[in-house]
């Protein structure tokens, strides 16, 4: 995990303070909508999009059942074709045999293709103790690296910056900065590419993830829109890829489902600028692919929370959730924001902080997120399971057992109802001690005379 998340308090702490920022509700809104609107419209000229996503569901599972055959497939194919596969159980393996690479190199610096992989292990913080320095080439990623910030979206890890507070990032922390610069995004984009030019042509190792990995072939897959990626996967001399466990697909024919369902549920597109493959070693180039769990076999290993692992990170998601939209990504803590970091960040975690525990409740439930999945993870069924697994203050333990106890006997219930029905006037609208958290975000229905079940019992239907 990465040291910036590190000791960060629950969601709700976080979330408090993060919808009082005006500014950043009014970015999220506009960006999200912006980017679910394009979705939509492409989405909508498929008159096969429920069966292309049923079919990316169908293709994961397999891949999940049998990931130990296909990781081994496409080890020997990586292998055959020039390439070395290293294995990693965790963060600080993986980050080990990446550092261990790079010094083998005798370089100092690398630059990155985008890489939620890197991030979730904390890559650039360690190889910055090792007197390695990492630079980001995806424009979103620059900006975040420059501000000294988090990411705090999937696809748009800037999303939460407007063009105003980008440029004034850029005058600050660029070594140069063309004169005169706007907000206006092709100046900006402009400065990025000047600035990061002479990086990519001095750089002589390069470290990506990957969208997909190919076990048939030991092809890996990467997609982006800025043509950053092309230019470091090829190049450095030295290429190093680290890569989840779970991003594996059996053949090349799979990987045609998911060219159709990942670029429409990220940017909206029907396909991406730039999709780049490369099969082990090319061109003479030193490949390294570097195989990263870091507690994926522990999700496997849970039926109803390895759906997760069919995540193909396309945000579509986040940009229909109402709680993100006001709460925006850093509240998460994770790499992983949104619905998907929800269910995704606690498992890989283990639920082991206050923050982890808090994931699971931040959702509404409302199910937005599950209709717009290319691959149907039912993450609202993830998101009550999980809760069901967290450890809940003892008074709500308590509660809840009092309330079962009641429920399990419907004499027991009508008496309690009879009760209520007659002390109701007497319950305040602000509950007292620990309960009083509750009445703090809503209020407490009023409670009525009779319940259902004595209107009933006085009315024709219930003497039929």
């Amino acid at each position: 995990m990465s040291q910036t998340f590190v000791g960060m308090p629950s969601f709700p702490k976080n979330a408090a303070k993060a919808v009082q920022d005006s500014q950043l509700r009014f970015n999220l809104r506009k960006a999200t909508h912006t980017i679910r609107g394009k979705r939509a419209a492409v989405v909508g000229e498929l008159p096969d999009w429920a069966e292309l996503r049923q079919a990316g569901k169908a293709i994961k599972d397999h891949t999940l059942r049998n990931l130990e055959e296909y990781l081994l497939q496409l080890e020997a194919a990586v292998s055959a074709a020039g390439g070395t596969v290293h294995w990693a159980k965790d963060a600080e393996e993986a980050n080990r045999i990446v550092a261990d690479l790079v010094k083998a190199t005798g370089e100092t610096e690398v630059v990155k293709v985008k890489s939620m992989a890197t991030q979730e292990i904390g890559l650039n913080e360690a190889l910055e103790v090792e007197g390695i320095k990492a630079y980001e080439t995806d424009l979103a990623e620059l900006i975040v690296q420059l501000g000294d910030d988090w990411p705090s979206h999937i696809l748009v890890p800037a999303i939460h910056r407007n063009r105003a507070e980008i440029r004034e990032i850029f005058l600050e922390h660029m070594e140069k900065v063309p004169p005169g610069l706007t907000d206006e995004p092709r100046a900006l984009a402009e400065a990025a590419r000047l600035h990061l030019r002479e990086r990519f042509l001095r750089a002589k190792v390069a470290i990506s993830g990957a969208n997909f990995m190919i076990a048939e072939t030991g092809t890996l897959v990467v997609l982006e829109s800025e043509g950053n990626g092309r230019m470091c996967l090829t190049l450095p001399e030295t290429l190093i890829s680290v890569v989840g466990i779970e991003k594996l697909l059996p053949t090349w024919r799979d990987l045609e489902v998911f060219l159709q369902l990942l670029p429409r549920s990220s940017t909206g597109e029907r396909m991406n600028p730039y999709t780049s493959m490369w099969t082990g070693a090319v061109e003479g180039q030193d490949f390294h692919l570097v195989l990263l769990d870091n507690g994926r076999t522990d999700v496997l290993a849970d039926e109803v929370g390895r759906q997760a692992l069919r995540c193909i990170r396309c945000s579509a998601c986040l940009n229909v959730c109402p709680v993100y939209e006001r709460a925006g990504g850093h509240a998460y803590g994770s790499v992983y924001p949104g619905p998907i970091g929800a269910i995704l960040t606690p498992q890989l975690r283990g639920m082991n902080t206050e923050l982890d525990r808090s994931l699971p409740f931040a959702s509404s439930l409302c199910g937005a997120c599950y209709e717009v999945c290319p691959v149907a993870i039912d993450i609202p069924a993830v998101l009550i399971d999980l809760r069901a697994k967290a450890k809940h203050p003892r008074t709500e333990r308590m509660g809840m057992a009092a309330a079962g106890w009641v429920f399990n006997r419907s004499v027991r219930l009508a008496r309690a109802q009879r009760f209520g029905g007659r002390m109701r006037r007497l319950v305040p609208k602000r509950l007292p001690g620990p309960l009083s958290a509750w009445t703090d975000t809503r209020d407490l229905p009023d409670i009525p005379k009779d319940s259902f079940r004595a209107w009933w019992n006085q009315t024709e239907g219930g003497t039929r």
